[in-house]
This record gives structure tokens, sequence and C-alpha cells, in this order.
């Protein structure tokens, strides 16, 4: 009976061996660096009743009180911006073009000035072949804000990742650039 006991002692203790070192066995430790940066700018002129020929962004939606000309008050709640802005590699306007920001905001909160964003860079330079897709929170007070990459297309294939937004320039409500600093850590 004694050596039935220790055999089974010795089983389950085996067991439990195997057991915990097969939990370590199919987690994949995921370094902490990114496979791929980038850095864009993109250049975002509202639509204000004037600038027809310029423009890159318009209202599309808007509460009671507001229009589609003029951002509304209380924070521009209610507004939904479309954008089909150009994207450079510094931060001139007047630069080549190295692609587009597609997509939409909308300002979603009354008591604080914040935006919830979607959109995809879609790039047509011979650098980059693809799109990017961002969507988050933009809490637009912030410096620096993130939001996640989502996924992509052609260089960008199922990219995952985190995009660091910065306002770097705003002239109004009419003109504003954004600083995108893409952090990539799925990369295929």
């Amino acid at each position: 009976m004694a050596a039935f006991k220790s055999v089974l002692a010795l089983f389950f203790f085996l067991l439990l061996i195997s057991c915990s070192s097969g939990l370590h066995r199919g987690k994949r430790i995921r370094a902490h660096q990114p496979c791929k940066r980038l850095v864009f700018y993109f250049h975002d002129i509202i639509y204000n009743g004037k600038n027809a020929k310029n423009a890159t962004a318009a209202i599309v939606g808007a509460p009671a009180w507001g229009n589609r000309t003029i951002l509304a008050g209380q924070n521009h709640f209610g507004n939904l911006v479309v954008f089909d802005d150009p994207i450079t590699l510094d931060n001139n306007l007047h630069s080549t073009p190295v692609g587009r920001a597609q997509g939409f905001y909308i300002y979603d909160k009354k008591d604080i000035f914040t935006a919830w964003l979607g959109f995809s860079f879609v790039f047509n330079s011979t650098q980059h072949r693809g799109s990017i897709n961002f969507a988050g929170a933009d809490p637009l007070m912030n410096k620096t804000r993130d939001i996640s990459v989502i996924g992509g297309t052609g260089d960008f294939f199922m990219s995952r990742g985190v995009a660091t937004l910065m306002t770097d320039a705003f002239e109004g409500e009419v003109y504003f650039r954004l600083r995108v600093d893409i952090k990539l850590y799925e990369c295929w």
C-alpha cells in the first residue's frame, strides 16, 4: 500500500509539473518595441461658407442650435464633420501629399471639448501603398492623445498599434494640423 501511495504521489507531482510548464508553452511574450514607426501630418481646412475652393472638411450634421457652416457653441457638441485631408511628411501644408486622411469626427461632449474619430490614412505614394485605419476618443484639450490603430491594407495589412496625436497648429475654427506619431506593434 505504501508503494502505491508513493507511485500515486509521484504521478500527481509529475502531472502538476507538466501542467504548470504547459501554461507557459502557449504564451508568447510580446516585445514592447514597435515593429514600425511612422510620423505624418494631416491638414484639416473646415468649410466656413467662404472657402469652398480650399476646404477639405465639411460639417454634415449639426444640432438644432447650430448650422453647417459654423461650428456650434457649447464645445461644438453635436457637430459631425467629414474630411478628406492631405497627409504630408512635414508640417507644411504645401508639401507634396503622400496620401489622404479620410473619415469623420464627432464632437461628443457638451461640457468638455472632445471628439470621437474614425478615419483612414489612404496612401498614394511610391513609398507606401494601402491604408491604416484609426478609431478612438480624442480629448482635444490634452497636449497628446492616443487612439487605436485598428487595422490596415496593402503595406499595412492587419496592422495594430497606437497613434499619438498632437495638435501642431490651428487657426481659429477653420484650420488645424495634427502630428500623428504611429507605432505599429503587429506588422505582417
